[in-house]
């Protein structure tokens, strides 16, 4: 049985092409688009269409400036929990989902239980965030903290192969 991620054919040089120029500008039209492609407009709509369908293209997003939005301050979080069952798992995944400052979150092996990753507006803002609301999530024991001090690279791009 296919699921939704799983393409139904292999993605063909044409294919690839598309994905990495709307990975770059997902603003493209698809006359623009297709001409970059080699293809008229309709065959280049279609196959765009078919990528979405197939959930190879998963959307397409504003990329927001976070020090305009008074969002400058990045931090990473480990959070372990107190202890290790489906529930715990899930109530502490439909807690963190709520958190609009919380960018990603990650069940992860290894020493902690949960990578999170939030953007806030300064020092004061992280200490709310931590003690206030990550370590009053459910079934947390402890965290420990990184603040980023320089953004070296940060992306959604993903290498699409040749």
């Amino acid at each position: 049985m296919r699921t939704q991620h799983q393409s139904k054919r292999e993605l063909d040089k044409i294919d690839r092409n598309i994905l990495r120029l709307l990975q770059a500008d997902g603003r493209l039209s698809f006359t623009e688009l297709g001409e970059k492609v080699g293809l008229s407009t309709t065959p280049c709509t279609e196959r765009v269409r078919r990528l979405e369908r197939e959930g190879i293209i998963m959307g397409y997003h504003a990329r927001l400036n976070p020090q305009q939005l008074k969002a400058s301050l990045l931090v990473f979080v480990e959070i372990s929990l107190d202890y290790k069952s489906g529930d715990t798992f899930d109530d502490f995944r439909r807690a963190v989902l709520k958190l609009p400052h919380v960018l990603e979150c990650h069940l992860v092996s290894g020493d902690f239980d949960y990578l999170v990753k939030a953007r806030i507006s300064e020092m004061a803002s992280y200490r709310k965030l931590l003690g206030d609301i990550l370590l009053k999530l459910p079934h947390v024991r402890e965290s420990k903290s990184y603040i980023v001090m320089e953004e070296v690279k940060e992306s959604l791009n993903l290498p699409v192969p040749d």
